[in-house]
């Protein structure tokens, strides 16, 4: 075993005074012995934590995400969001096991412009229900980066007080180039939530664009927050955000901004009288919020009730969760034959020359495209991903 030594470099002065920048701690008192595995005394003794398992029987994951154990639910989130083929069957099973405890949490989707306050907002809010008794499960998709893969905003360490909240569990994902901004498996982890005791999931989705719709299919109740003359008026119709909203919230409507507020509020409902509404039988409208001093959330949840119970009575609520799964299993069809096809090293042998001869107008992209797809064995292809489906 190397001992520890202490050096001291040419420059240091004779004495120990003031002269040096910084003092040593003293070491832990009793232990003469310096080597490296009888630093810490609890080792001698035979008291050394056990080594952290990475992956836990399947058992285990069933039983902690029932119990609502919200170390146990992470790791199993994490254990589905793996790319590791040998992950994917093991989150499966455990996803399987659990999906009888799904399905009874409201879904709740909030997107809107960075900066509109949806962090606040749902920080307010989910305290709030905690307060009346509910279990709030918050799924994050930040931005990713493109130099550690992982999350840019952190909008975990923006809701302090929710986050200490022990009937609330807040789960950031990076979205990961996804489209929507929505991870690729935030479905499976919306029902390892529910499966948990989570009556209430909150989705917030990366921001407003053409391709955030795809939140709408996830959830139950789609909310859209936007600011006073921020423009939002105009860019929320050209992108098409406004009509799969189920309720527009105009945050910050406090202080001197309240009266914007209350303009931008008339101009939105005028907008949603041409525009058809998100669900069948329910009327879109725009509400005042302010997330800061707490005005509205009240209002809003009870407009969140009032749609829950309209919708159940009439078979819409229902209907939507049953067209929901269906998407995505069309989606998860699109993404695995997507794979299939340009993880074939045959396809990608050939891939370099189809595209250079499309770039340089040898080939049309249509004849690309039947080329490729007649080189393309599906069988082939299906034989290394076996261990997938």
């Amino acid at each position: 075993m190397a001992e520890y030594k202490s050096f001291k470099p040419d420059w240091a002065p004779e004495k120990n005074d003031k002269a040096f920048a910084c003092s040593v701690m003293d070491g832990i008192e009793g232990i003469t012995d310096t080597t490296v595995g009888n630093i810490n005394p609890q080792l001698e003794k035979g008291r050394r934590k056990p080594i952290r398992k990475l992956v836990l029987p399947v058992e285990e994951y069933v039983n902690g995400v029932a119990q609502g154990n919200r170390m146990v639910l992470s790791r199993a989130i994490t254990l589905i969001e793996s790319n590791n083929s040998d992950h994917f069957a093991k989150a499966q099973n455990v996803l399987q096991q659990l999906l009888p405890r799904t399905g009874k949490a409201l879904r709740i989707g909030i997107t809107g412009v960075p900066g509109a306050g949806k962090s606040t907002m749902i920080e307010a809010l989910g305290n709030m229900l905690c307060n009346m008794g509910h279990k709030i499960a918050v799924l994050t998709v930040d931005p990713t980066s493109s130099v550690t893969k992982g999350s840019i905003l952190g909008d975990k360490t923006r809701m302090g007080t929710l986050s200490r909240n022990q009937n609330a569990f807040i789960r950031p994902s990076p979205a990961g180039g996804t489209l929507g901004g929505v991870a690729r498996k935030s479905r499976e982890t919306m029902l390892m939530c529910e499966a948990a005791g989570y009556d209430i999931i909150i989705i917030e989705t990366v921001g407003v664009g053409q391709s955030e719709i795809t939140v709408r299919s996830m959830v139950d109740f789609f909310m859209l927050v936007v600011l006073t003359g921020a423009g939002d008026e105009l860019q929320g119709i050209k992108k098409g955000i406004m009509e799969l909203a189920d309720a527009i919230v105009i945050n910050k409507a406090d202080g001197d901004n309240l009266l914007k507020a209350k303009v931008s509020r008339g101009e939105y409902e005028r907008m949603i009288e041409y525009i058809r509404p998100a669900t069948e039988g329910w009327q879109t409208h725009a509400y005042l919020c302010s997330a800061i001093k707490k005005t509205g959330l009240k209002e809003l949840w009870k407009v969140i009730e009032i749609f829950t119970k309209m919708t159940k009575e009439k078979g819409s609520f229902q209907k939507r969760r049953e067209n929901q799964l269906l998407d995505w299993t069309y989606s998860m069809i699109d993404e695995h034959l997507h794979n299939l096809f340009f993880d074939d090293p045959v396809i990608t042998g050939r891939m370099p020359e189809v595209r250079q001869s499309v770039l340089t107008g040898k080939i049309s992209p249509t004849q690309a495209v039947a080329e490729l797809i007649n080189l393309f064995d599906i069988e082939r292809a299906a034989k290394r991903h076996s261990g997938i489906f």
